[in-house]
């Protein structure tokens, strides 16, 4: 072996091993974000969560507020794009794109947490013991359900690691193949029902948390559509008819059958 052959060797290794741990410290910042997140919106645990002490008026807190939350549903959406990626890859190396998205998208919410402005009123309040553990258990059911319907499509993938594992250990990355595990026989998007469980179920419903929770909706209904387009143009008309077969986020429910 020559000494320029030998020298890209382990300039290859350097470069798949700093990858790899690019790519665990993009999650590392995910996970404690993601624990965070449930504190904030739960009003536990945290310095700062989304019903804490009103500081400016109510006026800026929602022009604020509405902004922290669009920041991050543009990121969120354009970064997810194929289009996007397509270009982007040409500055991020293929293996950590995943990683960088996870990346912004965690300080996209970092920022959120940071910057919220508490707006105060109460629009309702549940007092009766049994509602109210009703709603903190839809709560908590509402984050199991997102961190377990991660692990159904494959969690290391949809945050990043598998790609830096494959590319630490020089092998081509292949996309996952399309199934409807457990849950997603059921609804076509479970994540995003444990998202609306998380931001509805709440003893006592704010303005603030209100605006939080119908801002994410219309999110989440957008993005559906933009989501499933690209599941669309990767796996054709197996996507298509599963589109057609099975409800987008309530289970058990008929949809008409629609032209594409």
């Amino acid at each position: 072996m020559t000494v320029h052959a030998f020298s890209s060797t382990r300039s290859s290794k350097v470069a798949r091993l700093a990858a790899f741990l690019y790519g665990v410290i993009c999650y590392a910042i995910f996970f404690v974000t993601f624990l965070y997140a449930c504190g904030f919106v739960g009003n536990f645990l945290v310095p700062r969560s989304i019903d804490s002490a009103p500081a400016i008026s109510l006026g800026n807190s929602l022009l604020i507020n509405t902004a922290l939350l669009g920041i991050f549903g543009i990121q969120h959406s354009v970064m997810a794009r194929q289009g996007f990626k397509n270009w982007w890859t040409q500055f991020v190396p293929k293996p950590v794109e995943r990683s960088t998205y996870v990346l912004f998208s965690s300080l996209c919410l970092i920022a959120l947490f940071y910057f919220w402005q508490p707006m105060g009123g109460t629009i309702w309040k549940v007092t009766n013991s049994i509602g109210v553990a009703i709603l903190y258990a839809l709560f908590a059911s509402g984050w199991l359900l997102v961190l377990v319907t991660t692990f159904l499509i494959n969690h290391f993938d949809l945050f990043g690691l598998r790609q830096v594992w494959l590319y630490l250990r020089g092998q081509e990355y292949t996309q996952l193949k399309f199934g409807t595990p457990a849950l997603y026989k059921y609804v076509r998007h479970p994540l995003y029902v444990g998202w609306l469980l998380a931001f509805w179920s709440s003893p006592t419903m704010t303005a603030a948390h209100l605006v939080f929770a119908i801002i994410t909706t219309a999110y989440i209904l957008v993005a559906i559509q933009f989501e499933e387009r690209d599941l669309v143009d990767i796996h054709g008309e197996t996507y298509a008819d599963y589109r057609r077969r099975v409800p987008m986020l309530v289970p058990f429910t008929r949809r008409r059958q629609r032209t594409y």
